[in-house]
């Protein structure tokens, strides 16, 4: 039996007492990653926004198996929030589309989640109207045309259900008691409110596809009204991306359990600890970029050399050499190679131990 099977669905219920001080503790470390940020000042504190909204938009892609290309993503979200980045990277349509949604969810976060915006939403994560080969209803809720919606795992013949959904025709009705409980909470924890919309809205599961990107949006959204803030310091989807087996663990188990959602939320709050602490290696990082360039503020560096060094300062993966160079910068490797010794001498980058085809180099930290 799930969930929305049960008699009193969707009367949720937790364990007040075992959870208070979790959310003591996580509402702390949310109050002083948020003080930090705003004493960074204006230019850090939209850096420190910039690099977590691209992690947020690219990390909650990936939990669904769709790569988003970075650079593509960091320029949408610049040139939305009116910065100069250099060199911005034309993105795709459908790059455009999640960053258009993610941005609407937390930037305009006091707006009242509605019908209309959800659909809206929909429409522009799915730009083609197709979720890969299949032709999907866009901006509507699922009609089953191809039997239940079901979450399944494994190869075609021999697939693993691990979640049924309610039917279509129920879709409807349960979206406006979940619309107009995110609308008026009660006395609800704000917190919590971020973990039981995620929870409830996939549990609807109430589009043809789209429905985790757009659960993470909107525990995001009420995430930045409990900070009365649209300027995002941690990224929940990042470290959902980090933890994607014990997140579908948990949604499953609790999806087939009791009401009592203590256990869920437990994990979420725990989860969005991580999280924040997490946003200290993004502060940290902010800071370092920002020393970097303010040592090299006089130094005439090609464009090349500045799209490379900034793609390795907002927290390049794996280790930086003349072919990821020529990769990231679009050139020869010849002419990678006299970038990065140019850099060398100027005292900007450094050759790190080992060398023949494993030659790497890193930033040297100012």
């Amino acid at each position: 039996m799930y969930l929305w099977e049960r008699k009193d669905w969707p009367g949720f219920s937790w364990d007040k007492r075992n959870l208070s001080r979790l959310l003591i503790h996580v509402s702390r470390e949310q109050g002083r990653l948020l003080g930090r940020m705003e004493a960074l000042g204006f230019e850090l504190r939209n850096e420190a926004h910039l690099r977590t909204l691209t992690e947020d938009v690219v990390k909650s892609s990936e939990i669904e198996g769709e790569s988003l290309e970075y650079d593509q993503v960091r320029s949408s979200i610049a040139r939305r929030l009116g910065m100069d980045i250099g060199g911005l990277t034309p993105a795709d349509r459908n790059v455009e589309g999640v960053v258009e949604m993610m941005m609407d969810a937390t930037g305009n976060y006091s707006n009242a989640l509605n019908e209309e915006r959800l659909f809206a939403w929909h429409a522009a994560l799915f730009p083609t109207g197709r979720s890969g080969m299949s032709k999907i209803r866009i901006g509507n809720w699922r009609d089953d045309r191809n039997g239940p919606m079901q979450v399944v795992s494994g190869p075609v013949g021999r697939e693993t259900v691990h979640y049924e959904a309610p039917p279509a025709k129920r879709v409807a009705s349960e979206m406006i008691k979940f619309l107009r409980w995110f609308e008026q909470p009660g006395d609800t924890d704000p917190l919590l409110i971020a973990g039981l919309a995620h929870l409830w809205f996939v549990t609807i599961h109430p589009f043809d596809d789209g429905n985790g990107r757009i659960a993470r949006a909107i525990a995001d959204m009420a995430l930045a009204r409990s900070e009365k803030t649209g300027q995002r310091f941690y990224s929940m989807s990042a470290q959902i991306r980090l933890e994607h087996n014990d997140y579908y663990n948990i949604l499953e188990s609790t999806q087939k359990g009791e009401l009592d959602i203590s256990q869920w939320l437990d994990w979420f709050l725990n989860c969005l600890l991580r999280a924040i602490e997490g946003a200290q290696v993004t502060l940290g990082s902010v800071l370092t970029k920002a020393h970097f360039w303010e040592h090299f503020s006089k130094e005439p560096f090609n464009q090349r050399q500045i799209k490379v060094l900034n793609r390795v300062l907002d927290g390049f993966e794996g280790k930086l050499t003349t072919s990821k160079w020529a990769k990231i910068a679009k050139c020869s490797q010849d002419t990678a190679y006299r970038d990065i010794l140019d850099l060398i001498n100027r005292g900007a980058l450094q050759k790190d131990p080992g060398g023949g085809r494993s030659t790497s180099y890193s930033v040297i930290n100012r």
